[in-house]
């Protein structure tokens, strides 16, 4: 396993998470985001790591690199979005600081068409989502608030693999 240089509150929420990932298959998800949102909305999670946003696009800065797994914390400056996305993998996220927004979407009904939003949900400090390995769970997340926002995540794909085996992206 690879580990950033942590503090004793990281270093206990991703013992959890480690944890996390050995339950079954079906539970997995729900485990590994029980584990992040245990610890997510504590102020002093993070302190002391470099983890600077970018003024394009949010950005990920690696937390843990595990055996098949890996957990993030992405930087969200105001405006910022994901893609509509699935995922090829399960995920599981909570949220650090400030309030994300997570718009879920119903599949494109024919080809050429775009998924179509179906209810939106705030994520404050402390609160998540997770998902299994389902591309047809459409959602994407937005800062749409006036502040940097921070978010823990974690996919069952090494860091590696992050560009071809976590999203299954179906509008920018």
């Amino acid at each position: 396993m690879t580990y950033m240089r942590a503090r004793p509150k990281l270093e206990t929420m991703l013992a959890g998470i480690d944890a996390a990932v050995r339950q079954p298959d079906a539970k997995r998800p729900g485990a590994v985001a029980g584990a992040i949102q245990a610890f997510a909305a504590d102020p002093g999670l993070l302190a002391g790591l470099d983890c600077p946003c970018c003024p394009d696009r949010y950005v990920r800065h690696l937390l843990r690199a595990g055996e098949g797994y890996a957990v993030v914390a992405l930087v969200w400056r105001p405006g910022q979005m994901s893609p509509v996305h699935g995922h090829r993998t399960w995920c599981a996220l909570g949220v650090h600081q400030g309030v994300l927004t997570e718009t879920y979407y119903t599949p494109a009904a024919a080809a050429g068409d775009v998924p179509q939003p179906r209810a939106t949900q705030l994520l404050r400090p402390g609160e998540g989502s997770h998902g299994p390995a389902d591309p047809t769970l459409i959602h994407r997340l937005a800062n749409l608030s006036c502040r940097t926002a921070i978010s823990i995540h974690c996919y069952g794909v090494g860091f590696d693999r992050f560009g071809q085996d976590v999203n299954e992206v179906h509008a920018a």
